[in-house]
């Protein structure tokens, strides 16, 4: 096909923002008395947007066991949790945040081939905007979650960055790292690329059966082009 644009992903696809973010969630959780999680667990708890993570946070410190589709969590703890981490994350979102090695390489060779190029992230939008700014000033466009806009897997966010940019689903793709990314890949009828760096693991990732699926940034163009995805615009 021709390839008009490439959608990304932001948190472990394009950023490694796990340390940031488990601090946050720490703190937030330490305000309010419920003590902290490991790294490795809020690896498992992203993906689905802050409410979410948050709502998984607080509902494994009250009942140390995973959430599970169903549970009921106390929902004023969460907003109280979730007010206490924008407050603290809005702050320091990029402590220790960076793009993955290889990431800014291979944005500049999209931007050369006149690939048009666009973040779609469950990452709220005020944040989501800050760090596409600090790191991504070459990508045309970003949106976050926000109000009128359904978060992934809804085909919303996506269908607002193709009109942004003025390409259409039929000649992009969507890249990301995680189940929900794969879910708005199909959501929106798009080839989905998977990535291995992020925060899932090839194995989750293989069970989607991705268009494309590459352990580093280098590999997205020469994998795109393999899979015929990846002709001139």
């Amino acid at each position: 096909m021709k390839l008009q644009a490439i959608i990304f992903d932001l948190d472990g696809t394009l950023l490694d923002t796990l340390n940031d973010l488990t601090v946050a969630v720490n703190h937030a959780l330490g305000a309010f008395g419920l003590g902290c999680i490991e790294l490795s667990r809020v690896r498992r708890y992203v993906g689905d947007g802050v409410p979410k993570l948050l709502e998984r946070a607080v509902y494994y410190c009250t009942h140390g066991a995973d959430m599970k589709d169903g549970d009921e969590c106390d929902r004023s703890l969460v907003s109280a949790c979730l007010a206490t981490f924008t407050e603290y994350y809005d702050k320091h979102n990029a402590d220790s945040t960076e793009p993955y090695d290889g990431v800014a390489e291979l944005l500049g060779e999209v931007k050369a081939r006149g690939i048009k190029t666009a973040i779609v992230t469950n990452k709220y939008d005020g944040a989501a905007r800050e760090l596409k700014d600090r790191f991504f000033g070459c990508v045309d466009a970003i949106v976050g979650t926000r109000e009128g806009v359904r978060p992934k897997p809804s085909p919303d966010g996506v269908n607002l960055a193709l009109e942004l940019i003025g390409a259409d689903a039929a000649h992009a793709v969507y890249v990301g790292d995680g189940e929900t990314d794969m879910r708005t890949a199909a959501a929106c009828r798009m080839p989905a690329v998977a990535v291995t760096w992020g925060f899932r693991d090839a194995a989750v990732l293989e069970k989607f059966s991705p268009a494309v699926m590459i352990d580093e940034p280098k590999e997205l163009l020469p994998a795109l082009e393999k899979a015929g995805l990846a002709g001139e615009a």
